[in-house]
């Protein structure tokens, strides 16, 4: 009988010892407890259902929308929403892809080109707020100045007939043409040329992130690049251009949204950040006035 309630009170000492030994079960796979576990998951799902966390996709040009806004990123988390950005290397897929919901907004247009795509394609977009304007630049390997550009000579242009008023208004302004003054500037074509001293030719047949590619081939006199591809191969519109587009051009680069979709809070918090002194100094620490921040 001894040997018998020895071994009874054995069992019942290691069957208390298991039960003491922790106060909570223990996760396998991360070695949370399961009470930790049921608390994580339940606050994800109340920030979730606060609206505590929300998802912004934007799809942007790499240089240097997609750089301002990964400098952005950090400021609308703190605000409860998750930055994804979307790259893209054209003109044409970033207003496909927010037309068909890809996308909640994009930002690699100006205002004439988004109502130039709003015009030809029946999207219904709105600007949700200017951010930056990236001025369009002249450049050339065979002249060091514009004076030396000769007469006869070719001037190489992108196809996109919304940049073709800046590029045209930028050479008058250097006193390479006149325009025709009834027409607005934003919406000039070469067709409106009314003096040309030079005889300038003109070839505008290139797809607009093709013209770094023709600049370093050396075809023609000079090249109208956009900053934003410039600065892509590295080439410095400031220093490398032979003429630049002056700071107060008219072709603010916007947040570009589907109608309605500029009330979203969301979206008003991006505008907003991306308009901010911090925002607006880290470009211009950036890239050094080849990029100009707006403010409205």
């Amino acid at each position: 009988m001894g040997r018998d309630l020895l071994f009874v009170l054995l069992f019942g000492a290691l069957l208390i010892l298991a039960a003491c030994g922790s106060d909570e079960p223990t996760d396998a796979k991360n070695g949370e407890t399961e009470a930790e576990t049921a608390d994580d998951a339940e606050e994800t799902t109340e920030a979730t259902e606060n609206g505590e966390i929300e998802t912004l996709v934007v799809g942007a040009s790499n240089v240097p929308h997609a750089e301002i806004l990964e400098e952005a990123a950090p400021l609308l988390e703190e605000e409860g929403i998750e930055l994804v950005i979307e790259t893209f290397q054209d003109y044409i897929l970033p207003n496909t892809a927010l037309e068909e919901e890809d996308l909640d907004a994009n930002y690699f247009q100006h205002i004439p080109y988004l109502n130039l795509q709003i015009e030809e394609h029946g999207y219904d977009f709105v600007s949700a707020g200017g951010i930056h304007i990236e001025p369009i630049g002249l450049y050339s390997k065979r002249h060091e100045s514009i004076d030396d550009i000769p007469e006869g000579g070719t001037i190489l242009m992108g196809n996109s007939v919304a940049n073709h008023g800046r590029a045209l208004a930028m050479l008058e302004r250097e006193g390479l043409l006149t325009l025709d003054e009834s027409v607005d500037k934003t919406e000039a074509t070469v067709e409106d040329i009314v003096d040309n001293p030079l005889d300038l030719q003109f070839n505008y047949e290139f797809e607009e992130s093709y013209l770094p590619q023709v600049y370093e081939n050396d075809e023609g006199d000079a090249v109208l690049i956009n900053s934003n591809y410039a600065l892509d191969v590295g080439l410095n519109p400031l220093e490398d251009s032979i003429a630049i587009e002056e700071s107060d051009s008219p072709y603010a680069n916007v947040i570009a949204v589907r109608n309605g979709d500029e009330e979203q809070e969301k979206i008003k918090k991006l505008v907003e950040i991306l308009r901010s002194d911090e925002i607006q100094q880290f470009i211009l620490d950036q890239w050094g006035g080849s990029v100009v921040p707006v403010s409205e």
